[in-house]
């Protein structure tokens, strides 16, 4: 079964809050029943050394990772092969969506020295392909767009060779900052949907479903040779044509990369699984999106948007020059 750990206690950083409340909008809801996982959710957990030089090297740089604070089913994986994916920005989000396990509430200040820390760690890691998100800085002006262009260029300084992918907030509001971040030239754009339409004012309320869409057409507006990516999750109570909807709109937007994945639920105050659904569901809608013209599909109960980010990356880049 699918395992949520607790990594946290050890560490460094100095704006780390043990004893606030992580999600204070959520403290009064209602719990939400936590259902049995499936005997298709596994993952093993983590302890080797590769996982233990992983740690070693994000608590040493004071860096914050999504895969600890979303509790990422794959932790243990991606981590014992030295796959970190490094959340910028702080550990606390502006906004308060349903299912996230991000800490919500008001960030500190940007830390300035946080990008080169950041390439410090990839250069440490000897990563081939790294993959930066951030939290939603809806107090900032840009929203953080210029600092994730910066992370973006010390990246480049300290590891030439390191393919960059970044996961970013959606940027609500926040005049010039997509051209700001697309200007940097990140190898891949990423910025998931979640969830479909109908579902946006339960699970994702801070943000607007077709601003999103949008927002990724116009990465290929600015610059097309960036490779695009999105994604959402299942069991949420979508339909199944809402989820073929969503894939249209995608590729309406010329997204090249679509994931799809189980969404598991992080506490009792989150929102509620309401369904688990059967791999063999998400064979069928990987050959659907296939059909659609994605140039590449990862559709199973445990993929997220950086499990095999850099394998990926390597055959999103053979089938473009495949059609060339």
């Amino acid at each position: 079964m699918a395992v949520l750990l607790d990594l946290l206690n050890d560490d460094p950083r100095k704006n780390v809050r043990p004893d606030a409340p992580r999600h204070p909008e959520k403290v009064n809801r209602p719990d939400a029943p936590l259902q049995r996982k499936p005997a298709w959710i596994r993952v093993k957990a983590p302890g080797s050394s590769q996982w233990a030089e992983t740690r070693r090297v994000v608590r040493e740089h004071k860096l914050v990772t999504v895969c600890e604070e979303a509790s990422c089913p794959n932790m243990g994986e991606c981590w014992t092969r030295k796959h970190a994916t490094f959340m910028i920005m702080g550990d606390t989000c502006t906004r308060a969506c349903a299912f996230c396990n991000v800490r919500t509430g008001l960030p500190d200040a940007l830390d300035g020295d946080e990008p080169q820390r950041i390439a410090e760690a990839v250069a440490m890691l000897a990563l081939s392909h790294v993959v930066v998100t951030s939290v939603d800085r809806d107090d900032l002006a840009d929203g953080g767009a210029a600092h994730l262009a910066r992370t973006i260029a010390a990246i480049r300084d300290a590891s030439p060779g390191t393919t960059i992918e970044i996961l970013t907030p959606d940027f609500l509001r926040k005049a010039g900052a997509l051209e700001t971040v697309v200007a940097a030239r990140p190898d891949v754009f990423n910025h998931n949907l979640e969830t479909v339409p109908s579902k946006y004012l339960s699970v994702r309320p801070g943000a607007r479903y077709f601003h999103s869409v949008r927002l990724l057409q116009r990465v290929k507006e600015l610059d097309a040779q960036i490779f695009t990516k999105s994604g959402i999750m299942v069991g949420l109570g979508e339909e199944r044509s809402e989820v073929l909807q969503v894939m249209d709109d995608l590729r309406s937007a010329e997204v090249d990369f679509l994931t799809l994945g189980q969404y598991l639920q992080p506490t009792r105050k989150h929102h509620a699984v309401m369904n688990f659904v059967a791999p063999d569901e998400f064979a069928a809608y990987e050959k659907v999106a296939y059909a659609k013209g994605f140039l590449l599909v990862s559709a199973t109960p445990l993929t997220r948007s950086s499990h095999h980010a850099g394998e990926d990356f390597q055959r999103l880049r053979e089938r473009r020059h495949s059609q060339v």
